[in-house]
């Protein structure tokens, strides 16, 4: 069983997969004549505009909680991966990857918006209901309702629980079985409050965490202040092998910054667009370009944080092109992973690193379980008509699966999760593509509108998109009463 699911993650997951979601983005840059740069004063300025209404939440809720997927472990692990394979190089290519991942993060959220529905009474959209709607394929949908069903609420949240729960046993000594009972305990406080409550507990936990880990990262660079031209140089040259001890890996440097920089951001992965389709908003492009802003938070802040206090400090290890040869050996013995942002950390801040990196893994992965388990609920919602009694019991699932990977480890839930959500990539990434008109159409629309100083209201059936049903007669404002 293991071997078959490593053979399947090889695939799902290969070198090529990865470009071509690089090539993706790239496309969706120019076809939206880069998007990401004309806008991007509306990117962040739209985010705090909409207001919730009985259905749905405001831009900046539905931001929160894409957040919330988007700013993990991958935010402090996978940044040290990224450099200890690739060298400092491989973080410009990180940003490379977050700005081009914005074209495509505007594309899959602004389907979202367009085709998404109110059921029992709670805007629901993402892959799964533009699929059906935009493409018409219904097993294509159910396909990728499945996937995400299977990755989010029953493989992936364990993986989240175990970083919390090793973290908290390394700090501070708690035992593994004590953390899970609290993080399911919180989480079930969360859940059980419906959408509302995962919005309002995002909008507040997303900004604390990210705002709160920036600004040690700040103290960090601050004490090495007179290190940034010289780190600056570093990873630009690194990134293109002009540097004499990092020039050997360049070809490792591209494909880890691009590898991690798509995990992190998760720019095409079919994640985000949940979280976009629940926003109240007058016209489907405001959200998405809030969405395309989400990627450059997690990538050019937080990830920049974690990568700014390794390189800063010089606590990292870089392995050579076969993968045995040290390059650079600033921590002897350590792995890639927390242990470098730790190791940082201590350098300026001594007896503080273990403890900050613990309290950083708790609320990056405590905020993730809980967008897995909105992104699995809205799955749900599109697989039953009458989704109460499914919806009940995957709280109990997500429950379990999060408290069994809290105090075991099972490596074959890494490696099925990878499947689930390499699944989901496939398809969304198929999905867009495909559907990328409308989305095309609706950015062209949000701009005649702006420059005709009005404030852009969204018309399917004026602009020929079918099926976008609730837009279908425009959209009025008093169709929900706005709180």
């Amino acid at each position: 069983m293991e071997d078959f699911v490593n053979g399947l993650n090889s695939i799902l997951w290969s070198t090529p997969v990865i470009y071509i979601c690089l090539a993706v983005g790239l496309l969706f840059s120019i076809l939206t004549r880069f998007l990401q740069v004309r806008h991007i004063k509306d990117m962040f300025k739209l985010m705090f505009k909409g207001k919730s209404s009985e259905a749905g939440v405001s831009s900046f809720q539905a931001l929160s909680i894409s957040l919330s997927g988007r700013v993990g472990t991958g935010n402090i692990a996978g940044t040290a991966t990224a450099i200890a394979m690739g060298g400092p190089g491989a973080v410009f290519w990180m940003w490379a990857i977050a700005f081009i991942g914005a074209g495509t993060s505007f594309v899959e959220s602004t389907l979202a918006q367009i085709y998404k529905v109110k059921k029992e009474g709670i805007y629901r959209g993402g892959p799964a209901f533009y699929i059906e709607k935009g493409i018409g394929i219904k097993w294509f949908a159910i396909l990728f309702a499945i996937s995400a069903l299977l990755a989010m609420a029953l493989l992936m949240p364990g993986i989240q629980s175990n970083s919390i729960a090793l973290a908290m046993d390394n700090a501070f000594g708690i035992d593994t079985r004590i953390t899970g009972f609290v993080v399911i305990f919180l989480l079930a406080l969360i859940i059980f409050g419906g959408v509302k409550r995962i919005a309002t507990v995002a909008q507040y936990a997303v900004p604390f965490m990210a705002v709160g880990y920036m600004l040690v990262a700040l103290i960090i660079i601050g004490f090495n202040i007179a290190e940034l031209p010289s780190v600056i140089g570093l990873i630009v040259s690194s990134a293109f092998g002009a540097d004499a001890a990092f020039g050997g890996i360049i070809g490792s440097a591209i494909a880890w910054g691009v590898k991690r920089g798509i995990y992190s951001n998760e720019a095409g992965q079919g994640t985000g667009p949940h979280a976009a389709a629940a926003a109240e908003v007058s016209h489907p492009a405001k959200q998405g370009l809030v969405q395309a802003a989400a990627v450059y938070i997690d990538t050019l802040l937080v990830c920049s944080a974690t990568a700014f206090m390794i390189l800063f400090t010089g606590m990292f290890n870089t392995v050579g092109a076969d993968g045995k040869t040290m390059i650079k050996e600033g921590l002897p013995g350590v792995e890639a992973g927390p242990g470098f942002t730790q190791a940082a950390v201590e350098t300026v801040l001594p007896g503080f690193g273990a403890g900050f990196v613990a309290i950083s893994l708790f609320f990056f992965a405590f905020t993730t379980i809980m967008a897995y388990y909105y992104m699995a609920e809205t799955n749900v919602a599109y697989l039953f008509k009458n989704a109460k009694w499914p919806t009940f019991i995957l709280k109990f699932v997500l429950l379990g699966s999060t408290f069994y990977g809290a105090v075991k480890t099972a490596t074959l839930a890494w490696a099925l999760g990878d499947v689930g959500l390499g699944l989901m990539v496939w398809l969304n990434i198929i999905a867009i593509l495909i559907l990328a008109k409308p989305a095309l159409i609706a950015l062209k629309d949000y701009e005649a509108q702006k420059k005709q100083g009005l404030d852009p209201v969204f018309n399917s059936t004026k602009l020929g998109i079918k099926n976008a049903d609730y837009w279908a007669d425009g959209y009025q404002e008093e169709k929900e009463k706005v709180s």
